[in-house]
């Protein structure tokens, strides 16, 4: 059975005259790989469960223009850019929420020197505030006790100076966090930054993101708890390396907060 999850787009807000608390920025990852479709899943069922007036550009969005970036092609970036900051500044978009740190970091800190100024909010810093302001509440469920490692995305850790959020929304699961030896100020990347994510690594005695799946398996965790779509993915790969995938989940923070609750 597939289940209908109310989703609405900016043109249909527009055309009832009205305007949404937060454009939830959805991303490539997850509009588009069936992994990080999941976490889009959970959070939006969050905010309706939050009733949180939200909604998406749908067609409308492009890519933020990250990967090209980083990869080096400026004038690719440029353009992408350019087209999402029209579409959002034609919307009079205020504030942004994005569960990818990717789209994130770019928005919030390259788009305002191309004319694009937004609050710009992480998935993890906007559950924190709705639990803050009482608009949501968060219990154990099935993941009390559990051990768990969050694994820091550059992009909002490193990059962002933002490290308790996600932190802090595990805590409320009442899990048992244990942190990998790099963590916080000293993690490690997951291996897909600056467009590697779309690239088979290049020649060396290890891939990145076996040196940080090993880091997580170390001290022996049931869940790798994850804030970005790449980062999913490479640990997701790196434990199915190392044939613990029946052991050891991987999973986005998001996705917990709405299994506790089984929304």
């Amino acid at each position: 059975m597939s289940e209908t999850i109310k989703v609405p787009t900016m043109a249909e807000y527009m055309a009832e005259g009205k305007k949404p608390e937060i454009l939830f920025w959805v991303g490539c990852a997850g509009s588009f790989d069936d992994r990080a479709k999941k976490i889009t899943k959970a959070f939006v069922k969050i905010l309706n469960k939050a009733n949180i007036d939200f909604a998406v550009l749908g067609t409308e969005e492009s890519c933020t223009g990250d990967p090209a970036k980083r990869a080096g092609n400026e004038f690719a970036f440029q353009m992408q850019a350019m087209t999402n900051i029209e579409v959002l500044n034609g919307y009079e978009v205020k504030k942004i929420v994005t569960a990818c740190p990717h789209c994130f970091n770019t928005i919030k800190n390259e788009y305002p020197g191309l004319g694009g100024n937004y609050e710009v909010v992480h998935h993890t810093q906007f559950l924190k505030s709705l639990l803050e302001g009482g608009r949501l509440r968060v219990e154990g469920g099935k993941f009390k006790g559990k051990r768990i490692t969050f694994h820091d995305p550059c992009y909002l850790g490193r990059a962002n100076g933002e490290y308790e959020a996600p932190r802090d929304l595990l805590q409320k699961l009442e899990v048992e966090l244990v942190e990998m030896k790099r963590c916080k100020t000293r993690g490690l990347c997951c291996g897909a930054g600056g467009a590697q994510m779309f690239k088979e690594p290049e020649s060396g005695k290890k891939d990145v993101n076996i040196e940080r799946t090993e880091e997580a398996l170390e001290i022996e965790p049931k869940i790798i708890a994850a804030a970005c779509p790449f980062c999913n993915t490479m640990m997701t790969d790196g434990v199915k390396a190392k044939h613990k995938e029946d052991e050891v989940q991987v999973m986005d923070v998001a996705e917990m907060i709405a299994n506790a609750e089984d929304l």
